[in-house]
């Protein structure tokens, strides 16, 4: 096992039991009948030409899974065939989020172009069997031939070359004879068959263009569905699993294997991941970055892993979510919430208790001693019993919501306003006794009160009701914030299933973004490292940006306290 690497032997039985899934079935008939021997071998097999998003983590979560399920083993293999599109900043972040979920492939990282040499002998091997060609027909032509649904395809005329001559066309291609888009090579296959991926498909196209690991040495690089179920069956998979858009590919992921009569692997097809109120599609998410609708791979706002763990996410609270999801044959969309759900159960468990105050307004409590520095006892997590507590500075004047006063109270707002009570947080109960304005605009600029020193840590030794608890920082001790609070990045809840006809970027939320540029945090935070999440109390999760400086802290709201999701599951269990 690598350094960076981390250890997932009790992964699953660390949390709950997974619910059994249709992919689960095949694999725990297939030991039972000795297929494979009893070996248990899945991959997960990125293109490096993005970054990976929460659709990725379920195939990543039932991948290696299963594997570790069944004490078997799970490759990290990069389907790096197409060199214009792929990166090395790519596969580092590939390789990165993958390990951040809590995941290991121990020495086994592979990379399609590992196998370059093998898979050009294979197309030879092809080609002398009569089972291939190099074809000269334009990608528009091989369209054209190509056929509809309702009509078979017409065979190339240059299909039936003699083997001999197909050996030598393709050697040339690989030598650089040709520029690109000139030749292809093709499967020989069936031109009428009702599946077009059976229709001779492309195996090999020119590409003079440098590639991220071997450089210049090859000009032609091979097509997925040629690559695929052979590195697959390089590497010995057991259980190649894909998403359902791979369904009807796998009549060409075996027809490969059984031609060249190499280990067989099965492809099995489950559904993609669909979210509300964003998109999982690559291109999609690369518009947003090159047109500069986010500021990168890694904005809160993206649904990319690097994204979400910006925002304040963990990986337990995506593994849970994936599992919860499940998996099936069919595609459908799950609620957003759903996986603020599981961010929040997991949060509520892990994240320490803080007081911030993100618009600020000051508060002064007239008959409170001008130097005195009282050091409040608060609670870390009341969801820990070992968490443990705190030491809060309290002092005359302090910073509250600004929402949390009301100089004109409406009917049912329990907060302060002039001549009433409340708590503070840990603190002492006060009344509001007037106002400051600022003189040119009116707006109310200070909040005057008196505290009452017998009710210090927020008791009422009287036993007097007080229907409303506010949170407070004290001004001299607070530290300066700078608060961002995420919102959903589209208003459409129909994220990758809206008509494709609708320029997406339209639907893009005005007000994803909120920013509290003078938001003010107790000081027990000063050296929280970079991703550290909390819960500010009364306001939400929030996460550490790395954005932050020793000047000015910056903090990304993760998630917000309001669960949709917990209300609906209660009032199904309700109705039961």
């Amino acid at each position: 096992m690598s350094s960076n690497a981390v250890n997932t032997g009790n992964l699953v039985k660390n949390e709950a039991v997974r619910p059994s899934n249709f992919v689960r079935d095949i694999i725990l008939q297939d030991l039972q009948t000795g297929k494979y021997n009893g070996r248990v071998r899945t991959r997960f097999p990125p293109e490096p030409n993005g970054y990976l998003h929460i659709g990725h983590a379920k195939s990543i979560c039932l991948n290696f899974g299963l594997a570790i399920e069944f004490g078997g083993e799970c490759n990290l293999r990069f389907d790096d065939t197409n060199p214009c599109k792929e990166e090395t900043e790519y596969v580092e972040s590939i390789i990165e989020d993958v390990r951040w979920l809590g995941f290991d492939w121990q020495d086994r990282l592979f990379y399609a172009s590992d196998y370059f040499d093998q898979l050009y002998a294979w197309a030879v091997q092809l080609i002398k069997q009569g089972q291939a060609y190099v074809c000269d027909l334009t990608a528009e032509q091989v369209r054209e031939y190509r056929g509809t649904p309702t009509e078979p395809g017409r065979e190339s005329p240059y299909r039936n070359r003699s083997v001999d001559e197909n050996l030598d066309l393709f050697e040339r291609m690989r030598a650089g004879e040709f520029p690109d888009g000139s030749r292809t090579l093709r499967s020989k296959i069936d031109m009428a068959s009702p599946n077009f991926n059976m229709r001779d498909p492309v195996m090999y196209r020119i590409l003079h263009a440098e590639h991220h690991r071997t450089g210049d040495k090859w000009c032609i690089y091979p097509m997925y569905d040629f690559a695929h179920g052979e590195s697959d069956s390089i590497e010995g998979i057991t259980h190649s699993i894909c998403t359902l858009e791979f369904e009807d590919h796998r009549p060409l992921y075996d027809w490969y294997v059984e031609q060249l009569g190499i280990h067989h692997p099965q492809q099995i097809e489950f559904d993609r991941l669909n979210l509300t109120n964003t998109v999982l599609s690559k291109r999609k998410l690369l518009t947003l970055v090159e047109k500069g609708f986010v500021s990168g791979w890694d904005d809160p706002r993206m649904p990319t892993l690097s994204g979400l763990r910006r925002r304040g996410y963990s990986p337990e609270a995506i593994r849970t979510f994936c599992s919860r999801i499940g998996v099936s044959k069919t595609n459908g969309i799950i609620e957003h919430s759903l996986l603020e759900h599981c961010l929040r159960e997991d949060l509520n468990q892990t994240s320490a208790r803080v007081m911030a105050v993100l618009d600020p307004i000051r508060v002064v409590i007239e008959n409170y001693p001008d130097d005195q520095v009282e050091n409040m006892e608060a609670i870390n997590n009341p969801e820990d019993p070992n968490s443990g507590t705190r030491s809060v500075p309290f002092s005359k004047v302090l910073y509250i919501e600004r929402e949390d006063f009301r100089e004109d109270p409406p009917k049912q707002y329990y907060r302060l306003s002039p001549g009433r009570e409340v708590r503070l947080r840990y603190a002492y109960l006060v009344t509001c006794t007037g106002v400051v304005k600022d003189p040119a605009t009116g707006e109310i600029v200070e909040v005057r009160c008196q505290y009452d020193p017998a009710t210090r840590g927020g008791n009422t030794p009287d036993g007097r009701k007080v229907k409303s608890t506010i949170h407070w920082v004290s001004a001299a001790h607070a530290l300066d914030v700078e608060a961002r609070l995420y919102n959903d990045l589209f208003v459409s809840e129909k994220g990758d299933d809206e008509n494709e006809n609708t320029d997406f970027t339209s639907l893009l939320n005005p007000n994803s973004l909120e920013v509290r540029p003078s938001a003010k945090i107790e000081p027990s935070v000063k050296d929280a490292a970079p991703f550290t999440r909390y819960q500010f109390e009364r306001l939400g999760y929030f996460c550490i940006d790395k954005d932050s400086t020793p000047e000015k802290m910056v903090v990304n709201r993760t998630v917000s306290l309001r669960d949709t999701w917990a209300k609906i599951e209660k009032s199904q269990k309700a109705a039961v």
